[in-house]
């Protein structure tokens, strides 16, 4: 039987070109955007164990006690978007059916406290803190938190590209299911 080594790297040879040209997949890291979305309800009991202290906003702190555990986070989210304001912008969160009935149940209920809104926008711990403190004056019927937040645009763009893929895979999983 006689092998012929030039026929063997012919047949080779396209194989290689499909590959370079698409792209291997070992050769091309994904940029890993993280999104971290945290949403607390006040407590005015500022007592041990299922509750804590903490401050919103920068240049005048507030500080509010909230309930250790989150009403929403960034499983819950749909969509997200930075919107133009008059004299700056503003962050639009659309939440998912069962996460917009919890944040009307809770608007409804609790009317006169704030919402405390927690974000980190990169895998560094720096990048993130708490966004804003929105006082709830009505029920939120539609599904979507709309608020002002201590950042900057820059800041909310990352958060909100990294909301949008992590909304994305969440959908793409629950397709599959």
């Amino acid at each position: 039987m006689s092998f012929c080594g030039r026929r063997f790297n012919l047949y080779l040879l396209p194989v290689a070109l499909c590959l370079l040209a698409s792209g291997c997949a070992l050769w091309h890291h994904k940029e890993k955007q993280v999104a971290v979305l945290r949403i607390h309800v006040e407590n005015e009991s500022s007592a041990a164990g299922s509750n804590k202290a903490i401050s919103v906003l920068r240049s005048e702190p507030v500080t509010l006690n909230i309930f250790t555990d989150p009403i929403l986070t960034e499983a819950d989210v749909i969509g997200a978007r930075v919107l133009d304001t008059p004299g700056g912008f503003a962050l639009e969160v659309k939440f998912e059916d069962i996460a917009g009935w919890k944040l009307e149940q809770y608007s409804a209920s609790n009317p006169g406290k704030h919402l405390a809104i927690f974000a980190q926008w990169s895998d560094k711990v720096a990048d993130g803190r708490w966004l804003a403190a929105p006082l709830m004056v009505r029920r939120i019927a539609d599904s979507k938190l709309v608020f002002t937040p201590d950042a900057s645009r820059e800041e909310m763009e990352k958060l909100v590209k990294g909301l949008n893929l992590a909304a994305k895979k969440n959908a793409d999983q629950k397709s599959k299911q």
